[in-house]
């Protein structure tokens, strides 16, 4: 789907943009405000200055006077009904997103007269939503459009909702065009009689173009037609809290490839009149190539309240126990039914529910249907072709809405897993400030060294993934390599022997302080993938860098994958980590330093350029305190690695290892000669593993280049490491990549 310039600062009750613009810039428009020819009602506008394209949002409400165009690149909220009044139009370019809040109060509507143009694409479709964090059916109105084609209801009628005109002489009326619109979560309810629909269509004439277009978990009809002549095509109806589609009051449009699935109610509910059975214009229309998937409550097909002339071929419907429902005591339409006036060629009763009913009719016409095989909609049940990236909850919607991360997060801000994110720039949590991200969540980054994720200190992270639903932070690339962008860095207030207020190497954040509980949050089931983004031989992001971070936060089930530099390091801090994975890092695989204190149980690594685990004390001072000192647990490397499955330098610091497999390396356990700190430790015993085991040793394998008097710093055994030796851990099925 659309991609949605979003580049904000959120705090707990406001979203700005986080560009500056001075009042005396040019706007767009010729030295107008930008938002000048967007919206002409009661609004809330952001006032971007040089151009809109940093404009985040636009509050819509109010009246259209005049022709007006949206713009895709802004963010808009729809707080109340938005009218396009009569002689006036409105129109909303591709990847253009409206959120709603307000209930019955929010909807947008066209008057009889005006004119809207929704203009999205297969991959950008137009979506209308809920503004709510946890959007549920009925959380705002929907789209009402009124026209002047003639209804059985009479001409100059009142619309059920939004209280406007409708209906009149004109067949071919034109109310505009509306192609790839996607509604979700509508239906706010007046009373039990009085509800909004996703789309209704109040005598809308065949001038009018209405096709993709979908609802999505409404409360109310899906789609409905009140007479009128408007035909719709490629229609999708999915979750409605009643009928899926609906059409009545002498509709005389046709339609054509209409996927169904999950209604509450019919599938699709065809009638003429609730007042007048036989009232004229008789709703009457050609559908084909119709499916819907059950269960539905009142059967695939509800022929009611006259019902009217109706020829259906192609209907293919799937696990439902009622087909066609026509009430006998309903005398219009079972004298329709009677006089041939309903006919369905080729219907096709597929993975039929206990008991399935082909209709409940029991009058004397029984084939006014004829059984047969067909597609439906284009695939039966599944999902049709013509459905693919511009819809929601089907298998190949693709249509995850997308939005740009970039700025400042002040106060609490949770993203929302159904959005795919781009990250074009640096995006920082500041202290005091908190960022959840939820399960299954994916953030795409562009931009290299500039596109980075930072918690500050004092402030939190979030990562809630499951182990079937892990947060993925990813390249935005077609074709995405090892450092394409940077990756994640969170800084806290632990100590290292680096001091406190230290600068970190990447992000420039202060970091390091006295409190070895600090808490910077949660990541569970995260997985970084081609990060590493380089500043300069010496200035590289890892895919994970933890600076300074406390044993209040927890960080486990975490994997980078294919990064530039380090996979994940540990820049001091006590944080501990646990199931741990490093795949095809371009430097070391997991690397701590700098005084860390945490643990690390059940880590697994392979194919790192260098040394499968890199511990060390401090570059500048190997006797620098707090000293480095950890206990690590069930390891695996799988090599090749170029510098050891362990290079203990710098210092080294106080390990104790247990249970280290190691599979196709060459050299075991790297020590350089000259580093004479971290030689006296291992002289000082407070350097051990045990057991050790080299399986599979590469040509020429060296257990340790280590040439000091204590060789019994290793215990070779056998061990299983991280769980299954070489293999995969268990622990690590489903969340990670390159297994």
């Amino acid at each position: 789907m659309k991609k949605i310039l979003l580049i904000f600062t959120l705090t707990l009750t406001t979203i700005a943009s986080i560009v500056s613009c001075s009042s005396d810039d040019d706007k767009s428009g010729g030295g107008s405000s930008c938002t000048d020819g967007i919206q002409n009602g009661n609004e809330t506008n952001v006032d971007c200055g040089g151009s809109c394209n940093a404009c985040t949002a636009t509050t819509l409400n109010g009246e259209v006077i005049k022709d007006t165009v949206l713009d895709a690149k802004i963010s808009y909220e729809l707080t109340g009904a938005y009218i396009v009044k009569s002689g006036a139009s409105l129109t909303i370019p591709a990847g253009t997103i409206i959120k709603a809040t307000g209930g019955t109060s929010a909807y947008i509507a066209v008057e009889r007269g005006a004119k809207i143009f929704i203009n999205g694409t297969s991959t950008s479709p137009v979506v209308m939503t809920s503004a709510s964090n946890s959007p549920s059916a009925g959380d705002w109105g929907g789209l009402v459009i009124c026209g002047d084609a003639p209804t059985n209801k009479g001409a100059n009628v009142t619309s059920e909702v939004a209280d406007l005109t409708y209906g009149g002489a004109n067949t071919n009326d034109s109310s505009g065009s509306i192609k790839y619109l996607r509604v979700e979560y509508t239906g706010a309810t007046f009373s039990n009689d009085k509800e909004f629909n996703g789309v209704s269509l109040f005598g809308v004439g065949s001038g009018t173009t209405f096709e993709y277009v979908q609802s999505f978990n409404g409360g109310d009809d899906g789609i409905e037609f009140f007479g009128g002549s408007v035909s719709g095509k490629y229609l999708v109806s999915i979750g409605s809290g009643d009928d899926s589609i609906d059409f009545a009051d002498g509709w005389i449009g046709n339609g054509e490839y209409w996927y169904i699935s999950g209604g509450a109610k019919a599938g699709i509910e065809g009638s003429n009149n609730g007042d007048d059975g036989n009232a004229t214009p008789v709703t009457t229309t050609n559908l084909s190539n119709i499916t819907v998937v059950g269960p539905v409550g009142e059967g695939a097909l509800f022929f009611k309240e006259g019902g009217g002339n109706f020829t259906i071929s192609n209907f293919y419907t799937s696990g439902v126990d009622l087909g066609i429902k026509i009430k006998n005591t309903d005398t219009e339409a079972a004298a329709r039914v009677e006089n041939g006036s309903l006919k369905i060629n080729n219907i096709q009763f597929a993975n039929a529910s206990d008991g399935l009913k082909a209709t409940d009719y029991n009058g004397v016409n029984q084939s006014f249907y004829t059984e047969g095989v067909t597609l439906g909609a284009g695939k039966g049940a599944t999902s049709p072709d013509w459905a693919a990236g511009w819809t929601t909850g089907l298998d190949n919607s693709g249509a995850v809405s997308t939005e740009n991360l970039a700025g400042e997060v002040s106060g609490s801000v949770t993203l929302n897993a159904s959005v795919e994110y781009l990250l074009t720039g640096s995006f920082v949590v500041k202290s005091g400030g908190s960022l959840t991200i939820p399960a299954g969540t994916k953030i795409k980054a562009t931009g290299g060294t500039a596109a980075y994720i930072a918690v500050e200190r004092g402030a939190k992270i979030f990562i809630n993934g499951t182990s079937s639903s892990p947060v993925v932070m990813t390249s935005g690339s077609e074709t995405p390599s090892p450092g394409d962008w940077g990756g994640l860095v969170i800084c806290g207030d632990a100590p290292t022997n680096k001091g406190s207020n230290v600068t970190s190497e990447v992000a420039d954040l202060i970091y390091g302080g006295t409190n070895t509980n600090d808490n910077s949050g949660s990541i569970r089931y995260l997985r970084v993938e081609y990060t590493g983004a380089t500043f300069s031989n010496d200035k590289e992001f890892n895919g994970v860098s933890l600076f300074g971070v406390g044993s209040g936060t927890t960080f486990e089930y975490v994997q980078s994958f294919n990064g530039g530099d380090d996979g994940i390091e540990f820049f001091g801090g006590s944080v501990s980590g646990k199931y741990l994975v490093s795949i095809g890092s371009g430097d070391d695989s997991i690397d701590f330093a700098d005084g860390w204190t945490g643990t690390g149980d059940k880590w697994y690594i392979k194919g790192g350029a260098k040394a499968g685990i890199e511990g060390s004390n401090n570059g500048d001072d190997g006797n620098a305190t707090p000293v480095t000192t950890t206990t690590l647990s069930n390891i695996t490397v799988v090599g090749p690695v170029g510098e050891g499955a362990l290079f203990f330098k710098e210092g080294g610091g106080n390990f104790t290892i247990t249970n280290f497999y190691t599979s196709g390396v060459n050299l075991g356990v790297k020590i350089k000669g000259t580093d004479a700190e971290a030689s006296a430790r291992i002289e000082s015993n407070s350097f051990s593993i045990s057991p050790m085991q080299f399986d599979n040793p590469a040509a020429g394998f060296i257990q340790t280049d280590y040439t000091g008097a204590n060789q019994a710093f290793i215990t070779v055994g056998n061990n299983t490491g991280a769980g299954n030796g070489a293999s995969t851990p268990d622990w690590a099925n489903g969340w990670t990549s390159g297994l």
